[in-house]
């Protein structure tokens, strides 16, 4: 505090003076047994408020250490606070907070104590939410993707590892000879089947090192899957100020989320889980049915808004919503992408589809659809391309597909059409950038070019005279016209 009268900084729950519930339990006699790679704003209003209902409902030693692999900034702001934090909830009828206390400690860029963490013998699962970029695997093969720059870093130290495979393989060979039983690995992350994905990149990271390890691992540790869903903004000063009037505390480590909550999970702990089913988590022996539906309809459109949206001058996802012509393009990438799912009993698609709509129209929720845009080539291999070869295959329409893939060829120019640039946010940029800015302004061309990149657009696509006419005709429009007049165009079509 600065003064008498000054505000003080969350650190208690006893500190908590205002109308934030607070959890029901006491978060220091909870003992840790979780370790989370990927600490951020995802994470700490999701996984780690169904841990706080867990923990509330059942209890158990199953607080978390967050680790940020990267930045300092949100240590620096949970640390002082003890590891609290206040969860914002913000939906069509009113705005619910609370005070979330699962999280024990936070390890920020320092993959030594990340190691020891992770070695530690009450530890019994590791979560991840590192997005796509962040795994070093190649998708295209499965095992690891050695040019990866933390890949290849930990391949040349490998008893200083500071990237996800390097760390957990490490870990795991540690924790082998020391005789302690293996952690369970729970990716969160939007990627298929990813459990068995993150369980090929360890195996492939181990192999590289030791065959005896990598059958070690392959044998004994498990890596179940899970769907993830929950709306995630990034928070804003007025996520502050709200935490600040329900608590009466200052708290820089505030999240604001939507109501809507969804976790779907393989159940495979051998060591033990919490209670997540107490947050709402579903236990299921088979996630890819939920976890397609979810890329396929959720992410395929939040993609396909996020490019055509951002250059149409759409800040914000429920601006688009609110454009005519843009929900109509919404509307139509999740009726035509729920066409191509297979059934899944007791899943209603058009129930799913309107839900969506629903939640994209919130005006409680501030999503920029600039934030959505980010790391393209690693979101739309499942999110667009895959869905649009299952079309392909089935005679189904494709149109949204194609103009997901145009808005976001568009996109990679990295200028909008008021001549205003702006950075791609991907990790793929350099190469991008070199794919583009040497061919004409033309459909065909810039098609082209980017279906050239190294394992991005499936070879299925790629070769396809349906699918690059489909392409093409959607980049020519938005090229000559404009996004905002191609958008207007393709809704009435």
């Amino acid at each position: 505090m600065s003064g008498p009268d000054a505000t003080p900084r969350l650190a208690a729950l006893s500190d908590v003076d205002g109308r934030a519930r607070l959890p029901t339990y006491r978060p220091e006699d909870h003992g840790t047994g979780i370790v989370h790679l990927g600490l951020g704003a995802f994470h700490r209003a999701h996984q780690a408020v169904a841990t706080d209902d867990a923990l509330a409902a059942k209890g158990g030693d199953w607080r978390i250490c967050g680790v940020s692999l990267r930045s300092t900034a949100l240590a620096e702001a949970l640390a002082p606070q003890n590891g609290l934090y206040t969860l914002i909830e913000r939906g069509t009828d009113g705005t619910r907070a609370r005070v979330i206390g699962s999280l024990s400690r936070v390890i920020a860029n320092d993959p030594a104590a990340t190691l020891t963490a992770l070695c530690d013998p009450a530890v019994k699962i590791v979560t991840l939410t590192v997005t796509e970029k962040g795994y070093g695997i190649d998708r295209a093969n499965g095992g690891h993707d050695p040019s990866h720059p933390a890949v290849a870093a930990d391949l040349k130290s490998p008893e200083t590892p500071s990237g996800v495979l390097g760390l957990l393989t490490a870990a795991l060979k540690a924790r082998r000879d020391a005789g302690i039983a293996p952690f369970t690995v729970l990716s969160c992350d939007n990627l298929p089947e990813n459990g068995r994905l993150l369980r090929s990149g360890v195996i492939g990271f181990a192999g590289a090192l030791d065959t005896e390890l990598a059958d070690f691992i392959a044998a004994k540790v498990a890596f179940p899957s899970s769907m993830v869903d929950r709306i995630t903004p990034a928070a804003t000063d007025q996520t502050l100020a709200d935490a600040a009037e329900a608590t009466g505390c200052v708290d820089l480590a505030a999240v604001e989320t939507e109501q809507f909550s969804q976790w779907v999970i393989e159940d495979h702990f051998p060591q033990g889980r919490p209670a997540w089913e107490a947050g709402g988590a579903i236990f299921v022996a088979d996630v890819t049915p939920f976890e397609r539906a979810k890329l396929t309809m959720l992410n395929g459109t939040h993609s396909m808004l996020a490019y055509a949206g951002f250059l149409s001058g759409r800040q914000l996802v429920r601006d688009v919503m609110g454009d005519p012509a843009l929900a109509a393009l919404v509307r139509r990438h999740l009726q035509d992408a729920g066409q191509i799912l297979p059934p899944l009993p007791g899943f209603d698609v058009q129930a799913y589809a309107t839900a969506l709509e629903d939640r994209f129209r919130n005006p409680a929720i501030a999503h920029a659809t600039y934030q959505i845009a980010m790391d393209g080539t690693e979101k739309l291999p499942q999110r667009i391309f895959a869905p649009a070869i299952v079309a392909l295959d089935a005679g189904q329409p494709m149109r949204p597909f194609a103009f997901a893939t145009a808005a976001w060829m568009r996109y990679t120019l990295g200028v909008s059409d008021a001549g205003e640039p702006y950075a791609l946010r991907d990790p793929r940029e350099d190469e991008i950038k070199q794919q583009v800015q040497s061919v004409p302004r033309d459909a065909d061309a810039i098609r082209s070019s980017l279906s050239a990149l190294p394992n991005f657009i499936p070879s299925q696509l790629a070769r396809s005279e349906v699918w690059n006419d489909a392409v093409d005709d959607c980049l020519d429009t938005i090229l000559t016209q404009g996004m905002a007049a191609a958008v207007l165009a393709e809704a009435h079509r």
